[in-house]
This record gives C-alpha cells, structure tokens and sequence, in this order.
C-alpha cells in the first residue's frame, strides 16, 4: 500500500465516458477530485492511505487513465503521448480490443488494462495503485491472449529445428521462476507463498530485471521471457 498521494488525470474522447469515470474516483473515501485549470482533464488526488489528499505527503507520481472503445491510430497516438518519457503511468480502460494490438499496446508501457464493462470503483482503484507502484494489471483473459500471441511469434520466426539458438541477455534461475509464476496469472503474494520468498523478495527480483532488461511492465517481462525461450 503507497503512504502517499498518487495523482491522476482522465483522458477520453467520449464526455460521457470521462463522467463516469471521474463518478467512479468520486465514489471512493480515498479520492479528491480536483479540476484541471485547462478545464481539458481532471486531476485526482488519490490518497492510498484513506486520507482525504488535503495536507501533508508529496504526489508519489501520475497515473494517466485512458478510456477508450477500440484501439485505433488515434487511440495509439494518444497513448504514446501519455507514457512518453515515462513519467506517467498509464492505465487502459478499453471496450474492446484486438489480439494483435496488445502487443502494441504492452510495449508502449501501459501498466494496467481493465474492460470497460468490468471498471468497477475498486477495480479502478486497485489498478491505480498497481500503476503507481510500477506493477501491472491485466485481466487473465488478456495474459493468456498475450502469451499465445508471443508464441505465435517464436514459432513464426524458427526456420529451423536443427538451429542452434540462445537468448542475448541472461536471466537468473530465480528470476526465470518467478516470471513463470506470473505467467501463471499469480500475484505478489501468492508468488511469495510458492516460493518461499517475501514478497519484499518477489517485488525486488522482478524490478531489478525489468530496470536491467528496460521492460515496462510484468506482461512485458512476460512476453521477453518468452520470446527470449525462457519460459
């Protein structure tokens, strides 16, 4: 849990979309909603500790939410711009989206992605703090549509059997054991139990790969390990 503020901006070409999200964020005790003096997106102060936002504790950084119906040219302009430089963490709420875009979409470094019928006040909430502690969320039906997609590619790009081929960077045993546990669909804790490792332990091994490998998220930890013949 962040013992500090997270802010958050809304982003959808639909008004009444961005309403109900907002009225979403309004719902919680953990959020103040405060108006964008551009008046183009709101901002909201999400205090992850149950606090009411006014007061102490500086901003632990920006969570950008997204809404859209389908992934388009427009929809992906605008997510490159929300996660460019990495100083937003971007979180997806999408109506409908194809198999070959979520590639697309995990490399340009969206930490959460929820259906638009499934973004509940919780659900968003839980995938706000997931974002701003640098942690992914995708609903599992996604994980396993993302994993097939990357298998797809393996088999698409061996000529060979007989080719002798080995990953480019290496990866440590443990490393490997947890990211096969992700794949699973398993969270922090639940990976801690069937390691035996804290989930202090857990966190650590899969940011120190992701900061050494420069992937964005856990699926694109995920998609490299696998692309990579790992898992």
């Amino acid at each position: 849990m962040l013992d500090t503020r997270v802010t958050v901006t809304v982003h959808a070409s639909d008004p009444l979309g961005r309403a109900g999200v907002v009225s979403h964020l309004q719902q919680q005790p953990s959020v103040e909603i405060v108006q964008d003096p551009g008046g183009t997106a709101a901002r909201e102060r999400v205090d992850t500790t149950g606090r009411q936002g006014e007061g102490g504790g500086e901003a632990a950084g920006t969570v950008a939410i997204s809404l859209i119906d389908r992934f388009d040219d427009m929809a992906a302009a605008e997510l490159r711009r929300l996660a460019r430089g990495g100083e937003q963490r971007v979180v997806l709420i999408a109506g409908n989206l194809r198999e070959p875009d979520l590639m697309t979409i995990v490399e340009y470094g969206v930490r959460a992605i929820l259906w638009r019928h499934q973004a509940t006040p919780q659900r968003l909430v839980q995938a706000v703090q997931s974002a701003a502690r640098g942690e992914g969320d995708l609903p599992p039906d996604l994980i396993s549509k993302l994993l097939t997609q990357v298998g797809q590619l393996r088999r698409s790009a061996v000529t060979s059997a007989a080719v002798a081929w080995a990953p480019t960077v290496g990866m440590a045993p443990r490393e490997v054991d947890v990211l096969r546990l992700v794949a699973d669909g398993l969270d922090t804790r639940q990976i801690s139990e069937k390691l035996a490792y804290s989930e202090r332990t857990v966190k650590n091994v899969l940011h120190a790969l992701m900061t050494r490998l420069q992937l964005h998220n856990r699926a694109h930890a995920v998609a490299y390990a696998l692309r990579e013949g790992y898992i």
